[in-house]
């Protein structure tokens, strides 16, 4: 692993916290805005160390055509956002899972990324469409990933998995 592969994915760890954290906000879709927003600041600073020279406007088009290219995948997560409204139970349930959720698809949209540069891409020729099995199998892991971090995020606001 490059010594830039390695800062990127020194990155990509500490939005992946930082989602977790955010998916305990306890109020539907304003979860997601925030997470959106980590994603792009993620996305941006790999683009960064990765040398790109694009101007922020365009970059943050780009970002946010891929970003929405690849939502779907995991949508059906989303829905989780959605229990925070079922008072006690679904507030749990629904912050431990957005947690989760965040995390993980912060974790594999930086993955997925990390990849796309290190194999010599940019973001004017990133494809979602071929990067799709490529994020869905680092979905799965970051889930594995998440779940630290929804338990250390969870403790540090007082909510007990």
């Amino acid at each position: 692993m490059s010594q830039q592969s390695q800062q990127a994915q020194q990155i990509v760890n500490g939005y992946t916290k930082g989602a977790a954290a955010v998916g305990l906000v306890p109020v539907p879709v304003a979860d997601a805005l925030l997470i959106s927003g980590i994603q792009l600041k993620m996305l941006q600073q790999i683009a960064h160390l990765y040398g790109e020279k694009l101007a922020d406007s365009k970059r943050k088009a780009v970002f946010g055509s891929i970003l929405a290219a690849l939502a779907p995948l995991t949508l059906r997560n989303q829905l989780v956002s959605w229990l925070k409204v079922v008072p006690v139970a679904g507030q749990v349930v629904g912050l431990l899972g957005m947690s989760t959720f965040s995390a993980a698809s912060t974790w594999a949209i930086g993955r997925v990324f990390i990849q796309h540069y290190e194999a010599g891409g940019t973001l004017l020729d990133f494809d979602p469409d071929k990067m799709k099995n490529h994020y869905l199998e680092q979905f799965e892991l970051g889930q594995k990933v998440a779940k630290s971090q929804t338990t250390h995020s969870a403790d540090y606001v007082g909510v007990k998995p």
